[in-house]
């Protein structure tokens, strides 16, 4: 049974799936009687570890929702790839406390769900249980949803293990770097949330899986793209001259294969703030000082941070080196999502 089909229907489905395979232990077994005996401790194993998860997931809720009103809230954010049941939440949660689910794309999120919170959509790719909660609260800010002064009570953990086990509290413009800077409420004023939201989508997935079992590292510079133009330039002939707009956004699901292949070569990809895609292969010629740079960031970051700081536009890096994604915003960091260590 796959990830995806124990997300939408619950733990549960281990147990149901288990007793499908009923005939695959059999066939490694031929006394029936102790095929039996073996299956039903499988069994009991299983369903102990899954009551054991409810629990635990029962008391973490609990202890965020009594935090979240204890600090008057103005937001629980629930990661639902560890807690798929939010019945407890709903019905514990004041009415004027805002609720945000944090759903992987590939993810049913319920019609119950749909009406009672805000959903944001993360990668579906291997995160950090820090990094779910920096992407969600990176969307969150560019939607409208989060702004300056909120504090956000977060439930995460990691998938595998099957349950919450980390409560963060933070006050959006004081924690993590994503927070603390002054830009914050028109971090992408000149980007269209969609458009950023494909780009830090595609980038995280590139950082996750590379190209073909090799590391990637690039960057996507999105919007104020004539003046991103007029200070790079070309390194290999532009692959998206002469290709109508319309075929070129990437918005587009059809070039997300495109897009990844291309990512593979030296330079960026120059996006305009509605999505189109302008060039790849750009040398960035803008640079800051690396001496007034953070230790233990290299020179696609040192470009972007350039690009960022003498013109509008925002830029996504992929750490070759770390697969770590970094976003930058007049010349200085606004969130990096740390790739989780194998």
């Amino acid at each position: 049974m796959g990830y995806n089909e124990n997300k939408q229907n619950g733990t549960e489905n281990i147990v149901v799936s288990l007793k499908k395979k009923r005939m695959e232990i059999s066939d490694f077994l031929t006394d029936p009687s102790l095929t039996e005996a073996i299956f039903v401790l499988i069994l009991r194993k299983i369903k102990s570890k899954v009551k054991l998860m409810k629990s635990i997931n029962k008391t973490m809720i609990e202890h965020a929702v009594k935090i979240a009103h204890e600090i008057k809230a103005n937001a629980l954010l629930v990661c639902v790839d560890v807690i798929n049941d939010t019945s407890l939440i709903m019905d514990e949660i004041k009415k004027d406390m805002g609720f945000i689910i944090v759903s992987r794309e590939d993810e049913v999120v319920s019609d119950d769900m749909k009406k009672n919170a805000q959903i944001l959509y993360i990668p579906n790719v291997n995160l950090t249980r820090v990094g779910k909660i920096k992407i969600a609260i990176a969307k969150g800010i560019v939607l409208g949803i989060l702004k300056r002064g909120d504090k956000v009570v977060c439930l995460s953990g990691v998938p595998k293990f099957g349950y919450a086990d980390s409560i963060f509290v933070l006050d959006v413009g004081k924690e993590f770097e994503i927070l603390t800077s002054d830009f914050i409420n028109d971090v992408i004023e000149n980007v269209h949330p969609e458009v950023f939201n494909a780009a830090l989508n595609l980038a995280c997935e590139l950082a996750a899986q590379g190209r073909e079992s090799r590391k990637v590292g690039t960057i996507f510079v999105l919007g104020d793209d004539e003046k991103v133009m007029q200070l790079s330039q070309q390194m290999i002939i532009n692959p998206f001259q002469g290709y109508s707009e319309e075929q070129l956004n990437i918005l587009n699901p059809e070039l997300e294969e495109t897009i990844k292949e291309l990512s593979a070569i030296d330079g960026a990809f120059v996006i305009k703030e509605n999505g189109v895609l302008v060039t790849a292969g750009r040398h960035l010629n803008a640079a800051l000082d690396s001496r007034d740079f953070p230790a233990g960031l290299g020179s696609r970051h040192i470009a972007a941070a350039g690009i960022t700081s003498v013109t509008k536009a925002v830029a996504i890096v992929i750490s070759e080196s770390s697969g770590n994604v970094t976003v930058f915003k007049n010349g200085k960091l606004f969130v990096t999502i740390e790739k989780p260590i194998e």
